[in-house]
């Protein structure tokens, strides 16, 4: 089965930043699937604003992955220790992207 992932936005609320991402299994079946990251990631300079998205495109894809097993939440709240088990692959360009030791650090944990 083919599945179309489209990254829609970013919400910026009081306390966190909210992505929007549409999944497509099929040309009829679609639906809206929200991502949370509090603004304290940012804020701290854990992360770069620029590091949102790829952050929730990698959690998507990996539940995208799992979801033989068990269907999926139309909402995920990713904290430091579970956006990115350990040992998991981080694409080159995040690696990049994140230049600040702190960031470092969250991508590492």
């Amino acid at each position: 089965m083919s599945v179309n992932v489209q990254y829609v936005g970013f919400t910026a609320k009081a306390t966190v930043r909210e992505y929007s991402f549409l999944v497509r299994e099929t040309a009829i079946d679609s639906h809206e699937i929200t991502f949370t990251i509090l603004n304290e990631a940012f804020t701290s300079h854990r992360l770069s604003l620029q590091n949102g998205p790829d952050i929730c495109s990698l959690k998507l894809h990996r539940e995208l992955a799992d979801s033989s097993n068990s269907p999926l939440q139309t909402h995920y709240r990713i904290s430091e220790p579970s956006w990115m088990p350990t040992g998991t692959p981080i694409p080159r360009e995040l690696r990049r992207a994140c230049i600040t030791k702190s960031c470092r650090r969250f991508l590492a944990t």
